[in-house]
């Protein structure tokens, strides 16, 4: 525009902005006065906006442009670090909330045996 570079990390930063207050007004949280294809769209833009901010995360780090330097690899590295928590979140919830019920289960029992 004008001459000037305006990278997509802008973009994806006002769209965290715009879902973040669409979250704030509760549209799309899941909530019983929200509809679900709100909370649906939001959800995706927000995937979206995240990928958008997370592609220029060696220029965030670095305050320069150095995306096709060996220093915008960090991008890359963010990047798969974002998508490795996900992939923990979204297939091994039930591993985790399984673990936590264990071991919640078991801190109760110690502490109901030690008060005896």
């Amino acid at each position: 525009m004008n001459g000037r570079h305006i990278h997509h990390l802008v973009w994806g930063i006002l769209l965290l902005l715009v879902v973040g207050y669409t979250w704030l007004v509760e549209l799309g949280t899941g909530a019983a006065s929200s509809s679900r294809w709100m909370g649906r769209l939001t959800s995706m833009l927000f995937g979206v906006a995240a990928a958008l901010t997370l592609d220029e995360f060696a220029l965030w780090l670095n305050l320069r442009d150095v995306y096709w330097e060996r220093e915008g690899r960090e991008s890359f590295e963010a990047l798969a670090l974002f998508g490795g928590l996900l992939a923990v979140g979204v297939f091994g919830w039930r591993f985790w909330h399984g673990a936590a019920t264990e071991l919640a289960s078991f801190f109760r029992g110690k502490t109901a045996q030690n008060t005896q």
